[in-house]
Order: structure tokens, then C-alpha cells, then sequence
């Protein structure tokens, strides 16, 4: 019962305001089962096949989070069930989303996927793209989302100094969203820190954290 008992001494290091996403992906059932038998409730995947297969088998009390990269035309497979979308980086993504919320008669939480690492690899939308998004009549017109806030990765690096600085940019990039109260939002997330850097990430003001290998062990 590794599990359990990793998930309960991170539990234990938590805030209470900051919620716990147990990454969950490639792990099977039987590993998620161990975490919700032991009161885990919140789920992260970042592949739709794989979650949409994990909601058919798995109790429906649970909140599915999807963390990954999102094609748009495979959001039609989780707007059934999905509780919150952590990577929207684009207008596009966020229509179809809300395209298939209306047809599933849904509003979807989505958080707006940040790009603040130095790697070029990773996705995200910068300070510019954001306003412009936020800003726009399509985003004002659509009835089926709802942003409630802002998600990061930072680089992947041991330079701790350089990924508190992304962290703390993260922040106020949520900080200035908050001011500018777009329509379509209820902004209280900030989803920031892994199993590596979630302390710091919390210190910089993260309000959720995604976990994986330090409550499931390593994957393959």
C-alpha cells in the first residue's frame, strides 16, 4: 500500500487551500483505485483515450482533470465528464470546448495554459496572446466555458533560482487577469508545481498542484 501511504505524507505538506491532483497517467486502475481507497478524489491524465477509458471503469465521484496538450478534435471524447482542462492555449481549443459543453449541455472549467519555461517545447500562450484572448468578442460570446484561472510549467532545470522566477511571473500574470476581470471567469487557480518543485510552487503562490511519481512511483 505504497500508495496510500506516499499520497497521506504528501496530503500532510499541503495547505489547505491548495488542492492535489494525483497524475495518474500510464498508471492502471488498480493504482488509481489504491489512491481513492485511500480518499483521493481528483485525477489528472493527459491523454483523452486513456481518462475517457478510466471514467467508464472507475467509480463517478471522481473529478477527471485533463493535464496534457489538447488536439481539438478529440475534445469530444471528455466534454461528457471532463471537470477541468488544464492546457486551453489557444481561441481555437477554447470554441470547440465550449462547441461541445453547449452539445453536452455543460459549462466546462478550463484554466489558460501559460507559457513561462525557457524550453521552446513546451506549449503556452505568452502575456500578449492572453489579453488578446480574453479580450475578444468570440471569447465574450461563448456560453459553455468558464476560466478559472491560469496554468505553468517551468523549465526543467535545477536552477531553483530560475524556476522561482517563472513561478512568481505566473503569478502575476494571474494577478493582472484578475484585474482585468474578463467575462466567462471565476479566477481562483493558479496550477503550478510537480512532484520536483511543488513546494516552491506553492511558496510562489500555487493554489493546485499536480503530482505523478511521487504518490505512483516512476513510469515505464
Amino acid at each position: 500500500m505504497a500508495i496510500a501511504e506516499n499520497l497521506v505524507s504528501i496530503k500532510s505538506t499541503l495547505p489547505k487551500q491548495v488542492t492535489l491532483v494525483a497524475v495518474s497517467k500510464t498508471k492502471p486502475v488498480s493504482d488509481l483505485m489504491q489512491a481513492y481507497e485511500a480518499g483521493q478524489r481528483i485525477f489528472g491524465e493527459n491523454k483523452i483515450q486513456e481518462m475517457a477509458e478510466k471514467y467508464q471503469e472507475m467509480p463517478k465521484d471522481i473529478l477527471w482533470h485533463m493535464i496534457g496538450h489538447v488536439q481539438t478534435n478529440k475534445v469530444k471524447f471528455m466534454a461528457p465528464f471532463v471537470h477541468l482542462i488544464h492546457g486551453v492555449d489557444s481561441l481555437k481549443l477554447l470554441q470547440e470546448i465550449d462547441k461541445q459543453a453547449k452539445k453536452n449541455n455543460r459549462i466546462i472549467d478550463c484554466l489558460l495554459q501559460i507559457h513561462i519555461a525557457e524550453e521552446e517545447t513546451k506549449f503556452g500562450l505568452n502575456q500578449e496572446e492572453l489579453i488578446a484572448l480574453v479580450s475578444s468578442s468570440l471569447f465574450e460570446e461563448m456560453k459553455n466555458i468558464q476560466i478559472i484561472g491560469v496554468m505553468g510549467m517551468a523549465t526543467f532545470t535545477d536552477d531553483k533560482a530560475q524556476v522561482k522566477k517563472e513561478f512568481s511571473h505566473l503569478k502575476n500574470i494571474f494577478e493582472n487577469l484578475q484585474r482585468m476581470n474578463p467575462k466567462n471567469s471565476q479566477l481562483n487557480t493558479i496550477s503550478m508545481g510537480m512532484s520536483g518543485d511543488y513546494q516552491m510552487a506553492i511558496d510562489c503562490g500555487s493554489t493546485m498542484v499536480r503530482i505523478g511519481s511521487s504518490i505512483f512511483g516512476g513510469r515505464n
